[in-house]
């Protein structure tokens, strides 16, 4: 019986180690949080306070020399019987589609760089990023040059061949197509960098594989290169899109604060640029950006939930 009195005793020190345990646990447990502090201080001081403070002066009225006045829904009434609202989503959605198409082109021209042997491979790919680097205004001026319609190198080429070409910066319909295409230009260098990436985790023996199957380089690039690129694809698609929304700097430069055609060609940004700094009418331009905010996250968020069978069914 002593023996087992004395096998038995040291149990009941069982639940305070447990404790003890628990509790250098806690401690240990708000160190990540000590140093997540400084990010999510600056992510609350310059992201969510500014959504809130926007979303509440959204339902104010402001004065012409300042000072603000509780207004409810009434700008948010008067924006959704705007048609100018409809009509700068329409030229974002045909903008963003325009430079979505990019992709693609993106993803052939990865491919094409990755070719094995081939030369100056990476003076192609410093020469394609160039342009996502530059500063929008940069662009924006040599493209004003090149759509000139009176000097300018694209109106010289179709004269070549009889075509009269228009003022394309200045004419309904040509100044978006003209915007949209110096989008997709500017966009080709960040999308082809992060699908060349991709590329590097494909297998080459996959390639070489099909090549003794028979298979053609386009055949290659749509059974095997497109499909392990998804995950990648659904990355430049996400950010391409929300930065497509976003669309402003391009489309002042090129077109200009005074453009005959920019109430037929703002977006949506413009839209809130327009109502917020040059008619001075903050309340509304705040309801402007809000529907703006969201429109953005319900598109992210419906490419998230198609994100398991594109990404994962490809």
């Amino acid at each position: 019986m002593p023996a087992d009195v004395s096998e038995s005793a040291p149990a009941p020190a069982a639940p305070a180690t447990r404790r003890a345990r628990r509790g250098v646990r806690r401690g240990d447990g708000l160190w990540p949080w000590a140093f997540v502090l400084p990010l999510l201080a600056g992510v609350g001081v310059f992201y969510i306070w500014p959504i809130l403070q926007t979303a509440f002066y959204s339902f104010t009225t402001w004065g012409v020399f300042g000072g603000f006045k509780w207004s409810g829904l009434d700008n948010y009434g008067r924006l959704f019987t705007d048609p100018q609202l409809y009509r700068s989503l329409l030229n974002t959605l045909i903008y963003t589609a325009v430079v979505l198409l990019g992709v693609p082109i993106a993803a052939w021209l990865a491919s094409l760089l990755n070719t094995p042997g081939l030369r100056f491979a990476q003076f192609y790919r410093v020469l394609f990023f160039l342009p996502y680097v530059a500063m929008p205004a940069a662009v924006a001026l040599v493209w004003r040059m090149i759509f000139n319609g009176d000097y300018g190198i694209l109106n010289w080429a179709l004269s070549l061949f009889g075509i009269p070409g228009p003022s394309w910066v200045n004419t309904p319909g040509f100044a978006l197509a003209a915007v949209s295409v110096v989008g997709l230009w500017s966009s080709l260098g960040f999308s082809m960098i992060v699908l060349a990436a991709g590329l590097k985790n494909i297998p080459p023996e996959l390639y070489e594989a099909a090549e003794l199957d028979g298979a053609s380089r386009f055949r290659q690039f749509r059974s095997i290169t497109l499909p392990l690129l998804a995950p990648s694809v659904f990355f430049v698609v996400v950010v391409t899109t929300i930065a497509s929304f976003q669309l402003f700097d391009l489309l002042y430069a090129l077109l200009g604060n005074h453009n005959a055609v920019l109430p037929k060609t703002m977006s949506l940004v413009y839209y809130f640029y327009s109502a917020g700094f040059v008619e001075n009418d903050k309340g509304f331009a705040a309801a402007i950006a809000m529907v703006i905010f969201v429109l953005i996250g319900l598109v992210t968020l419906l490419q998230f939930r198609l994100q398991r069978r594109w990404a994962g069914n490809a």
